[in-house]
């Protein structure tokens, strides 16, 4: 890979309000239990529309139909240097990553969708990290900004009850590359 290249990674997140209160989910992180909104990365072979729907129901068990965008959002976050076995450092002792870049954090892309949800599946299980869901005002969620996994959770939040709004066909999809388990050869 060219040094100089570089991707952000791309998410989703949906917000799903519900007289006045929104759905939530509480989920283990690195910085212990957060709330979020339902969100998660958007995979080989997906639009965000279809990543957006994927993700609220791996996390919340909602179905769920996206009817506006919301807004594009960009965060950085630094990552904590390692120097144990997962990150060795390079020959001047700066750490790297994994990968053997130096350590320097991560950029997301996050495409934030409002909608509908039916109700919960109660026979589907939420993904291994969700502890469970919410619903909350956000009055609720302004007065507790330390347990939000960042500070997009009230922005977008925000950014909803101003009315924002951008039709689904804001964004273009021309083509999505091949799926997972196209590249591996599997059907």
């Amino acid at each position: 890979m060219n040094p100089e290249t570089w991707a952000a990674h791309v998410t989703v997140a949906a917000i799903v309000e519900r007289d006045g209160r929104f759905l939530l989910v509480e989920e283990h992180t690195d910085d212990g239990l957060r709330l979020n909104q339902p969100a998660g990365h958007l995979e080989a072979g997906e639009t965000l529309a279809e990543a957006v729907v994927r993700e609220t129901l791996e996390e919340s068990a909602h179905p769920f139909t996206p009817e506006a965008l919301v807004g594009v959002y960009m965060t950085h976050f630094e990552r904590p240097a390692r120097s144990d076995a997962g990150g060795a450092g390079d020959a001047s002792g700066a750490a790297q990553d994994p990968s053997g870049s130096p350590a320097s954090g991560v950029t997301y892309l996050r495409f934030t969708y409002c909608g509908s949800s039916g109700e919960a599946d109660a026979n589907r299980a939420l993904d291994p990290d969700i502890v469970r869901t919410l619903w909350m005002s956000a009055d609720e969620l302004r007065a507790c900004p330390e347990r939000h996994r960042t500070p997009l959770v009230m922005r977008c939040i925000d950014d909803y009850l101003a009315g924002r709004r951008f039709p689904l066909d804001f964004v273009h999809t021309h083509s999505v590359g091949p799926t997972r388990s196209s590249k591996s050869g599997n059907p």
